[in-house]
């Protein structure tokens, strides 16, 4: 019901997108279509990163 004076957890936000990228990429190289998992297995790293980055800042 006050979900929307919740605070937002980016970082659960870019978990779900980090598992999304990784099925894409998952379903794409099953497929035989090479580029574009290599492609999508980037821009997952990239999202890993994010988390990473935000995780540290957390901590700190």
């Amino acid at each position: 019901m006050f979900s929307i004076f919740k605070k937002t957890n980016p970082i659960k936000k870019l978990n779900s997108a980090y598992e999304a990228k990784l099925e894409q990429a998952m379903h794409a190289q099953r497929n035989g279509d090479i580029k574009s998992y290599a492609m999508i297995t980037v821009e997952a790293e990239s999202i890993a990163n994010k988390i990473k980055e935000l995780e540290s800042a957390d901590k700190q």
